[in-house]
């Protein structure tokens, strides 16, 4: 009877369409790094099986208690601090970038743990402490500082993208969990008398990001990335130059294409209206997530269930954000669709997570 209820309860909607969007990542993955001599890359392969192990992920952290995660989440996220530290000292470099683990033919990633651990941090650390009737800053302390410690071994590593990621998503979290206004006032405060130091504390790279950002930059070296975005977007027109026929991809003008620019390919290949489907599926399941998160009763179990999905509001919206010129360019994924196996195990994991607590939602509490 239980297991019925359930099974009524689960998002055959939002889960469509992740299907759908993984397919699609498939597809221009599979056009982003096709050869004549070699049809399916060792990208493209990778890429497979980690929609087909996410797939087992989903399900896995679907039918576990949420309760069970959350407690299990809480404990691990120390470990995942622990992780970050290795990460640094022994982690594979790739990229000018030492933020890889490497497990056989595959290199996880353990910053995108911070992802889905950290919202289970939070809420867990709300539950086990209850706040009084008056909520200062200070009882916000411990939250914010293991915030600060992530971002910082993050950044470290370096990672500006997830970095920004978690901490965009972590300060979200917070603000609705009743961090007092004061404290985003000071901060403010704080972060603009102290950005000439900040602005020092960053990488040559990033600095020129920003430069390429304010519209400064050389077309053949630092503006080389948004501009041969731009040309592929472009390009594409209405309804694309077809499948496998982008010409910016194909000839190697456009760098990362697999990665965090493949939003540029699909705007090429499929042009303006194939562009719009996806833009219209990512906001479907946006507004599937708020329809369920509007429905749970426990307002812990909300800011659980709004946590594990943010930082994958908060990806999309980066991601196409830069590719478009509308936003720095960063290390940030498209959520389902860029390659990443380690990125994409997490996205599966909270949606699955999510939708576990969406089918519990009648009955479930915290």
């Amino acid at each position: 009877m239980l297991l019925k209820r359930c099974l009524r309860s689960f998002d055959w909607i939002s889960f469509a369409i992740t299907l759908m969007l993984a397919g699609i990542g498939l597809l221009f993955i599979f056009s982003a790094t096709y050869k004549a001599e070699q049809p399916y890359s060792i990208f493209f392969q990778k890429q497979v099986f980690g929609v087909i192990s996410g797939l087992l992920i989903y399900v896995i952290f679907c039918c576990v208690d949420h309760r069970t995660l959350l407690r299990c989440g809480y404990f691990a996220y120390y470990i995942v601090i622990l992780l970050l530290c290795f990460t640094i000292v022994k982690g594979a470099i790739g990229m000018g970038a030492q933020r890889w683990i490497q497990l056989g033919f595959l290199k996880v990633q353990p910053s995108e743990l911070t992802k889905i651990l950290f919202p289970a941090f939070v809420v867990y650390y709300l539950y086990s402490h209850p706040m009084t009737q008056t909520v200062t800053s200070a009882y916000f302390v411990p939250l914010l500082g293991m915030l600060a410690v992530s971002f910082v071994l993050i950044r470290q590593q370096p990672d500006l993208g997830t970095a920004l990621t978690l901490a965009f998503s972590g300060i979200i979290m917070l603000w609705l969990a009743g961090l007092p206004r004061k404290f985003f006032i000071y901060s403010a405060l704080i972060g603009m008398l102290g950005m000439p130091l900040a602005w020092h504390v960053l990488k040559d790279y990033q600095k020129q990001r920003i430069y390429v950002f304010l519209g400064y930059g050389d077309s053949r070296k630092e503006r080389y990335q948004l501009e041969q975005s731009a040309i592929a977007i472009g390009s594409g027109g209405i309804t694309g130059k077809g499948f496998l026929c982008g010409t910016q991809n194909k000839f190697n003008f456009l760098p990362e294409s697999r990665t965090d620019f493949i939003f540029s390919v699909i705007a090429e290949e499929i042009g303006f209206m194939g562009t719009v489907t996806i833009l219209l599926l990512y906001a479907l399941l946006f507004w599937r997530f708020f329809v369920v998160i509007s429905t749970i009763k426990t307002p812990l179990l909300q800011l659980l269930a709004l946590g594990i999905i943010l930082h994958i509001i908060v990806s999309t919206i980066i991601n196409i954000g830069m590719v478009i010129g509308l936003l720095p360019i960063v290390g940030i994924p498209l959520p389902l669709i860029s390659y990443g196996v380690s990125n994409l195990w997490v996205v599966f994991a909270s949606l699955g997570w999510f939708n576990g607590i969406a089918m519990r939602r009648s009955y479930a509490n915290i």
